[in-house]
This record gives C-alpha cells, structure tokens and sequence, in this order.
C-alpha cells in the first residue's frame, strides 16, 4: 500500500493498516487499548518479528486512530449507521470492514488536517487487502458520504 509516497505517508498507512487490525481485535477478542498498544508497539518498530519483516510504522498515529474510535465511537457508528442499507446496520457488518469503517469514519469526523481525499484513499486501499469484488467500493461510498456530511456541518469556531 502507498509504496511510492514518502516515508511520512509510508508510515502512517502502516499506522492505519495496523489500527484497523487492532479494532479488530478489540472487537472480537475484548483486548484492551492497553494490551493492543503493547502487542502492536514490536510490530510498528519494524524489522523482523517470528519470521515475518515489518515495516515501521507511525506508533503515534496508530495510538490516536485507536483511542480516537473508542473515545466517539458513540458518535462514529451512528454516522456509519446512516450511510449504511437499512438491511445491514453496522452491527451486522463484518468486523474487519467495520473495523476500516471506523477508523476512516474517525479521521475524517476528527482529524480535519489530513486530506479528506488522502483518508477515503488509504482505507479504500486497506480493504482491498482484506475483500475482493464489491467491498472496497463500498468503503469507498461510506467514506465520501460521511466526507460529505462533514463538509456540510457548521463549524464550531
């Protein structure tokens, strides 16, 4: 993913492929924000872990994509929620996608510095890793509408 970006960008996508694989875990297994920032921390240093050869990631990032969803999860899912058919509310979602749905849902609600066009690519991106067919265009479609509902909010100043 992104492999011809800069080491900044390289960084955070593997920061976000990473957060996703956390919320993952969150989800299904019940780890803590404590215990999935301790088991990720090796993998985001980079280099070589039982066999495998990691690429560093951005550590910080990571930790504000993770403690970002589950500090507006509560406003996350309802604005995934309202993009989604009726038929499947995020409840009945697969937990990866959900996973990429919020996160890309966070950034794009939270983190108003990083381009809306950089945060629906990048997650598009991920899911492609995980899904074929349909699925990456559906991210895709969620994303652009929650960018969209967003861009349509009145601003706080």
């Amino acid at each position: 993913i992104a492999s011809k970006a800069s080491p900044r960008a390289n960084q955070r996508t593997i920061a976000r492929l990473n957060a996703v694989q956390g919320l993952y875990q969150m989800d299904i297994a019940g780890s803590d924000l404590s215990d999935i920032r301790a088991q990720f921390a090796v993998r985001l240093a980079g280099g070589e872990l039982e066999g495998e050869t990691y690429l560093p990631g951005d550590a910080d990032f990571f930790n504000q994509i993770l403690s970002g969803v589950l500090k507006h999860q509560l406003a996350i899912d309802p604005m995934i929620d309202a993009t989604l058919t009726d038929e499947w509310p995020i409840g009945r979602v697969d937990t990866t996608l959900r996973a990429i749905l919020r996160a890309g849902a966070f950034e794009l609600m939270y983190r108003t510095d990083i381009p809306t066009g950089v945060v629906v690519s990048e997650y598009v991106e991920i899911a492609k890793a995980y899904f074929d067919s349909e699925v990456p265009a559906m991210v895709n479609a969620v994303l652009d509408e929650i960018a969209k509902k967003q861009a349509a909010a009145p601003k706080n100043s």
